[in-house]
């Protein structure tokens, strides 16, 4: 059987033409400001980059600097270990969090559009230094949280284990000021939902809790995964995160350089992409597959 070459109209091709030609900003800008310095950046991790009068030095050392951050830098590690926890923490309690407050705003409340501005203000005001001043004052704290005792409730926790979970008591109210842009993208997604779908399951005799898993769940379910992945990117990139911190002193400190900072950051990426498999697992939309006999009467038709 010979297969028939797929042909295109020249209306198709046309929006082909089109649509790649309003790409091609995008596409460019990948290239020259994402693939080339990512290239360049592995490049520069597999040597020791000594800056001299006569411009930058490289020494091949091939993967050294990676066994000197995994075997020899106890303290990245720790580092990582302890981002890796506090994101698999954190980013449950954030979206769980943004989905109660998007349900609880998307129903008809007296003064909705207030509430609405009030979770999103953290968004726009507690960045950068403004969050730095407000850890500092101790706003980030719920003050009736006693760390103290819950450190002791769980002091059978190895310290790599029990210091995140430490972390996520002392910095509760700042952990949920990152939830404002998840709140809206579930709003949004709530707001689609029809109507006439919870009073049809409610005729039949629906509670509010079987609507929530067969109406609202499987509709915001992409929604969760979205969210989950935009938590973890804004987590890796925020500027508590020690990891990042630590990487720029290694780029900017004598006693490493450009090299062993770009090791560092490739392995920091390495655990971020983890933690995105992780979340693709968890919450895509898994394809189903049709039943047998539908497969052998689409090859008996073929």
């Amino acid at each position: 059987m010979t297969k028939k070459r797929r042909r295109f109209s020249g209306r198709t091709m046309r929006n082909y033409v089109y649509a790649y030609i309003f790409l091609a900003p995008w596409l460019i800008g990948v290239l020259l400001l994402v693939f080339y310095p990512l290239i360049n950046s592995f490049n520069f991790s597999l040597h020791d980059i000594r800056i001299t009068p006569m411009g930058m030095m490289f020494i091949p050392v091939q993967l050294g600097n990676f066994h000197d951050l995994i075997v020899l830098n106890s303290s990245y590690i720790q580092n990582l270990i302890t981002f890796t926890v506090q994101s698999l923490l954190q980013v449950p309690i954030i979206v769980s969090f943004a989905l109660i407050i998007a349900i609880l705003l998307n129903a008809r409340i007296a003064a909705r559009g207030l509430f609405r501005g009030v979770f999103f203000l953290p968004v726009i005001i507690a960045t950068g230094p403004v969050m730095n001043e407000l850890i500092g004052q101790g706003a980030a704290t719920v003050p009736t949280v006693n760390v103290g005792a819950v450190a002791a409730a769980l002091s059978f926790m190895p310290p790599m284990f029990l210091d995140p979970v430490l972390a996520l008591f002392a910095q509760l109210i700042m952990i949920l000021w990152n939830s404002g842009v998840q709140i809206l993208i579930f709003l949004a997604a709530l707001q689609k939902i029809s109507p006439e779908q919870y009073e049809a399951a409610k005729i039949d005799g629906g509670s509010g809790w079987e609507c929530f898993w067969k109406i609202t769940a499987p509709t915001i379910k992409p929604m969760v995964f979205l969210n989950s992945i935009y938590t973890v990117i804004w987590l890796a990139i925020g500027g508590q995160n020690p990891v990042i911190g630590q990487i720029a002193s290694f780029m900017h400190g004598a006693a490493h350089g450009y090299g062993y900072a770009s090791a560092a950051a490739w392995i920091y990426s390495g655990i971020i992409m983890l933690l995105l498999g992780v979340c693709w697992l968890l919450f895509h939309d898994k394809k189903e597959k049709p039943p047998k006999e539908i497969k052998m009467l689409a090859k008996r038709n073929w």
